[in-house]
């Protein structure tokens, strides 16, 4: 150590490093100051409703005790989705007072239409509910008004413009349905499905999918149909529907296979776009009301006592 006394000190090197590191500090905190001086960045806009797809909602109904208690729950759902468009069809011979009084109520963009079920269609007192297909001429009625307008009864009365971008999608009134579910297909560009919740005898029916592609289906009862999917388990985007003109549903349909009658004239179930986290998550259930007892009223309309019929349930 003696010996190193009066020696040039060889430590400038370290200092320059300790005063570069001391700088780089002091520069990294000057920014994290400016940083927080700096107004925090807007957050992503939604598009504009005017720039989404609109999705047309078609939905049969039929007169019953519990019909307008159904179609003002489903009402209200759609009320929560922007750019919609709701065909309601009536299987009556034109529009009845109740439905075109809660379609004028909704707030909805809507457009009523009414054909009624040929008799030899209808269901006979005491055939259980799958013996025959329903909706299917409602159904078909809104088709033809999408292609060619005309017929309706109530709200816009003519079709989309051609190059109109949007998507089909068939709800029945007695579902139910998650808002998430319409965001899901609005973007569909041929036929896109997912999974329905409570139907076909399990906790949920829906397509397998491998590496975003459909390669199968989940389902108990005939899995060879072509398409065996609920009605609630696709939507078809309306290009492709004006497209295909002669893609209807079938009355004549074998039992479940009415949604492949309008599907195969669309697309090959290879080609079938998956939604709902690749078909993972559950947005609709096939519910069903229960049909109301009325031993009581009855027993009073006996009396002379029943219900006031003024007031509409």
């Amino acid at each position: 150590a003696l010996v190193q006394l009066g020696q040039p000190c060889d430590c400038l090197p370290p200092l320059r490093a300790a005063a570069e590191q001391l700088r780089q500090k002091d520069l990294r905190i000057s920014q994290l100051q400016a940083d927080l001086r700096r107004p925090p960045p807007a957050p992503a806009q939604p598009p504009e409703p005017e720039a989404l797809p609109t999705i047309y909602v078609v939905t049969p109904t039929y007169a019953r005790l519990v019909q307008k208690a159904e179609l003002v729950r489903l009402s209200q759902t759609l009320s929560l989705v922007p750019r919609l468009h709701w065909l309601l069809v009536e299987d009556a011979e034109g529009p009845t007072p109740l439905v075109s009084g809660l379609l004028a109520a909704s707030g909805l963009l809507f457009t009523h239409l009414a054909v009624l079920t040929p008799k030899a269609q209808r269901l006979r007192e005491g055939e259980p509910g799958w013996v025959r297909p329903r909706g299917v001429e409602q159904r078909n009625r809104a088709l033809d008004w999408l292609r060619s307008g005309g017929g309706a009864v109530g709200g816009e009365k003519d079709p989309p413009p051609p190059g109109t971008r949007g998507v089909v999608y068939f709800a029945d009134d007695d579902n139910t349905y998650s808002r998430e579910l319409f965001e899901e297909m609005r973007w569909t560009r041929g036929v896109s499905v997912w999974p329905v919740g409570l139907v076909g005898g399990l906790r949920f029916e829906g397509p397998r999918v491998q590496d975003g592609r459909v390669v199968g289906f989940h389902t108990a009862w005939e899995p060879n149909r072509p398409f065996p999917v609920d009605m609630a388990g696709f939507a078809v985007a309306l290009p492709l529907l004006l497209a295909k003109p002669s893609a209807r549903f079938d009355a004549a349909a074998p039992r479940g296979h009415l949604e492949s009658s309008l599907l195969s004239h669309l697309v090959d179930p290879k080609d079938l776009e998956p939604r709902a986290a690749n078909c993972t998550r559950v947005l609709v259930w096939h519910t069903r009301t229960e049909k109301p007892k009325m031993k009581h009223e009855e027993q009073l309309q006996r009396q002379g006592r029943g219900s006031d019929p003024a007031v509409e349930v």
